[in-house]
């Protein structure tokens, strides 16, 4: 029998229906007290388990998610009209570690490519790179016109265009010329054509002295404005790209070796039940095979944060994510924005209601292993474990930052449904089996089969699975599209 609705944890006094539950209806709490619904409840939104006293705190997930606005009898849906975040700004935090680590299981394989550096990949792509808005579209026409490169073990020829590199100044200019060559240096990029114009303010001799020391079999350069023919001279780097990048093949690689990025938009109610845990559960199981995760998106760990503190390996790592949380928050209200406007009305549709609502959700993909790393926007990561970095919650930017940090995929985790792409392979994970079936073409693995015939321990370890098959070379639906979005 399919249940109607979930009680996160026992000292909840919030249930959150399953499906869309009428008025007259009976639900069940945890302790197996019956409750009548006194309106209709949309799937994912939040019903009365009890009366609910004006001022009193909401609960869920076993934490507090706001306060009543008004009294709430038992039976009443629980949203935005009635309850209100209890979040406000910057705040004192003391470590109280937590310190459970999941237990070392022995990696499987997945068949990547081994670079010459010794790091593992799992694409075999060539890349081209503007280092300037300007040649947007040369670069766009260059890659279709090279197409025919595309043979033998090269998996696909692609441009990542954006509008920066010119006319940017002081930390904007730093961090469009530090994504960039992050961004060069991908494993999953074989081979990479950076391509400038050559009035940019962003210099090639800039450029070359951000990358640092690189293979110039594996790198080239073409300047715009220093050739004749900006496509005759393009298809011969490109050609020299392609000779390189042939000579990779697939191989048996462990899984402590892989690296993926975890991260949340579109989100509705179920996300943090469904989706959500299984992408923590994944996250701990690879971890506990000597693999990594970064998890990121810092806005939406506001509220939820002290349960990632906690986690810190070390005092020092702790301080690191404090500043993480602070700086953010400082970042709004500089700019005289409001910290906690958030979150956005498609989340609000699916029923999440304040910011403690979303973050709890969100937070759930860290699993439970220990934070081991905390990094800064486009800093690689480089130490094994969970890692937390700084990047903002939008859906574009937090993907390529957390590509550009190194993740060889992102596992994205949605509600409403997105159909964009990152650098890497962008996993689509619904949080229920109704969006998995419309938009079939964007959602790669269905996370709603936990309310109705899977343990969350089942549904993660048909993700580890599917992870290596993605990592083998399988193609996600937006790769199979075509789509390869960036943005800085």
């Amino acid at each position: 029998m399919l249940m109607k609705t979930i009680q996160i944890a026992p000292v909840d006094n919030v249930a959150v229906a399953l499906c869309p539950i009428n008025a007259g209806e009976t639900v069940q709490s945890g302790d197996l007290s019956q409750v009548v619904v006194t309106e209709a409840i949309p799937q994912g939104h939040k019903i009365a388990l009890k009366n609910i006293a004006k001022e009193e705190n909401i609960i869920k997930y076993g934490f507090v998610i706001g306060h009543a606005t008004t009294d709430i009898p038992a039976g009443s849906w629980v949203h935005t009209h009635n309850m209100a975040t209890n979040l406000s700004g910057e705040i004192e935090y003391s470590y109280h570690p937590e310190l459970k680590q999941p237990a070392s299981e022995k990696p499987e394989c997945f068949n990547g490519f081994r670079r010459k550096d010794g790091r593992a990949a799992i694409r075999n792509e060539i890349w081209i790179i503007p280092t300037v808005g300007c040649v947007n579209d040369v670069a766009k026409r260059m890659t279709a016109l090279n197409q025919d490169l595309v043979t033998g073990t090269i998996d696909g020829l692609y441009t990542f265009d954006h509008p920066f590199g010119c006319s940017q100044t002081g930390h904007d200019h730093a961090q469009t010329r530090k994504l960039l060559a992050a961004l060069v240096r991908h494993p999953n990029a074989a081979a990479v054509l950076v391509l400038g114009l050559g009035c940019e303010n962003l210099t090639h001799e800039q450029f070359v002295e951000e990358l640092g020391d690189y293979d110039a079999d594996r790198v080239k350069f073409l300047t715009c404005q220093e050739v004749e023919d900006e496509f005759e001279a393009g298809r011969k780097l490109l050609e020299e790209c392609a000779a390189y990048a042939g000579q990779f093949h697939r191989e048996p690689i462990p899984v402590s070796e892989l690296v993926v990025g975890m991260k949340c938009g579109g989100s509705d109610g179920l996300s943090g039940i469904t989706a959500n845990p299984a992408v923590g559960r994944f996250s701990d199981m690879l971890v506990a095979r000597g693999g990594s995760t970064v998890l990121t998106e810092v806005p939406e760990m506001f509220g939820a944060e002290t349960l990632l503190m906690n986690r810190c390996a070390t005092p020092e790592l702790f301080d690191k994510t404090v500043a993480l949380i602070n700086n953010f928050k400082n970042y709004f209200t500089s700019h005289n924005q409001t910290i906690y406007e958030n979150p956005s009305p498609g989340n609000k549709k699916g029923g999440i209601s304040t910011l403690e609502d979303k973050s709890l959700g969100c937070t759930q993909k860290s699993g439970s292993s220990l934070v081991k790393g905390v990094l800064e926007y486009a800093e690689p990561v480089k130490v094994k474990g969970l890692n937390l970095l700084s990047a903002p919650g939008n859906d574009l930017v937090a993907a390529t930052a957390l590509a550009v940090s190194g993740a060889h995929m992102v596992l994205f985790t949605t509600g409403r449904g997105t159909p964009f792409a990152s650098p890497v392979p962008t996993v689509k994970i619904s949080s229920n089996s109704k969006l998995a079936g419309h938009k079939s073409n964007w959602i790669d693995f269905n996370a709603g089969q936990m309310v109705e015939d899977k343990t969350k321990e089942e549904l993660a370890q048909d993700l580890l699975n599917y992870v290596l098959e993605v990592a083998s070379g399988r193609k996600v639906k937006s790769e199979a599209a075509g789509f390869h979005d960036m943005a800085i």
